[in-house]
């Protein structure tokens, strides 16, 4: 449909599958009436858009058909909010509703369901779900451009907002009339693919049904799952692991000071596990120290590990101190089945008379629970942060509600 405007002689040209009613210039804002096929002067606009990214006539993909956009209003509330609607229809005649607010994107289709809204109840239900009310408002139409099939000078529209995010149900009575609609978040990068466009308004605070990042529920439920199938896995992996001790000895300094200390062979059997081992030794204002070597005798392959013992006290400005201890506690991880010895090279300090020997303990395939119990913590912990997270985020939606969950 081709459209000049008698007013400024702006040309609209594309085609609609309607019959048009009303038609607004996208230029002057000028509004004409269908009369009898003939379009008169109704009235005009004074407001501009604040914003309008998308373009009348344009073709967008939705829900895998081809949509035409064909009319685009700017509504008002409470004075000082604004947000456009983008009306979309196919050659079919069925229509979609784009709303924009903020930069957040809401999808809309007429429904025919009847809701009682007078009253203002607490709580809408559609196809089994729940909607709590968030505004009760009368809005108008301050802007429009395109072709309308309905009479868009029609301004007052009292207008009843429910919602379930990220579904919404809109509720608009003009002149007694009701009609309802059902909506949900898109995002922005559907808006884009749909639209083929780049550039779209920025999203400013939380919108009306934006969903939150993460399903709590789900993910409670997602994190309960993986912490028992992490139980059940470490069970059924350490049930029948029998911790192996290969090495508990002690060492005298004044046969093995840095010399070499040889373990009696052993043979380890079963899967790779780490090798725990503890050295301690009566350091006392000293230190010692533990070069070990773990051979595969098979392959003649090593692995070194080194641990100093250390530990230090006094008396300092009034104050006792300590640093160090007198035993450390580590691991080689990765010990394959196989046969083994170990070198053991003790060491202590030149000047230290006192400290005798050093206490070597090693063994092989010990149960730990360690990593288990430290991812259980840490999703418990995430599962707590995003608690909180969600919670700051329903009370930023519903700030501007007067029936708002969150208000004491």
């Amino acid at each position: 449909m081709s459209f000049s405007c008698f007013n400024c002689d702006t040309v609209t040209d594309f085609e609609v599958a309607f019959e048009v009613k009303t038609f607004t210039c996208p230029s002057c804002q000028t509004v004409y009436l269908q009369n009898e096929g003939q379009f008169k002067f109704a009235n005009r606009y004074q407001e501009a858009f604040r914003s309008t990214i998308l373009a009348l006539g344009s073709k967008a993909t939705l829900k895998g058909k081809e949509y035409t956009l064909s009319g685009i209003i700017q509504k008002k509330a409470y004075g000082s909010f604004y947000w456009r609607e983008y009306i979309l229809h196919n050659e079919a005649l069925e229509f979609l509703f784009l709303s924009e607010a903020d930069g957040h994107w809401i999808l809309l289709e007429e429904i025919e369901e009847e809701f009682e809204v007078d009253h203002h109840p607490m709580t809408v239900t559609y196809n089994g779900t729940y909607f709590d009310i968030y505004d009760y408002t009368t809005t108008e139409i301050v802007s429009a451009s395109g072709y309308f099939d309905f009479d868009v000078t029609q301004k007052k529209i009292f207008t009843t907002e429910f919602i379930n995010p990220p579904f919404m149900i809109s509720v608009e009575k003009v002149d007694g009339v009701q009609t309802a609609f059902y909506g949900e978040h898109i995002t922005k990068r559907e808006i884009k693919k749909a639209f083929k466009v780049t550039n779209l308004p920025y999203k400013n605070g939380v919108g009306l049904v934006q969903p939150f990042i993460f399903n709590l529920k789900y993910l409670a439920l997602t994190f309960c799952a993986v912490a028992m199938l992490i139980l059940l896995s470490d069970w059924a992996l350490n049930s029948e692991r029998v911790e192996k001790e290969v090495l508990d000895v002690t060492i005298p300094f004044d046969s093995y000071n840095n010399k070499d200390f040889i373990s009696p062979a052993f043979e380890l059997k079963g899967s790779s596990a780490p090798m725990n081992i503890t050295v301690s030794s009566n350091v006392d204002n000293s230190w010692a120290n533990l070069q070990i070597a773990l051979v595969n005798e098979k392959t003649g392959e090593e692995t070194y590990a080194n641990k100093d013992v250390e530990y230090y006290h006094g008396y300092t400005d009034g104050e006792n101190w300590t640093e160090g201890s007198t035993s450390e506690d580590f691991n080689l991880c990765g010990v394959s089945q196989g046969k083994y010895h170990l070198v053991l090279t003790p060491m202590k300090a030149p000047e230290d008379v006192t400290n005798t020997d050093i206490y070597v303990k090693a063994s092989w395939n010990k149960p730990s629970s360690r990593n288990v119990w430290m991812t259980i913590i840490f999703m418990g912990a995430f599962m707590a942060l995003m608690y909180f997270i969600n919670k700051y985020f329903e009370t930023s939606r519903w700030e501007d509600s007067n029936y708002s969950p969150y208000n004491e």
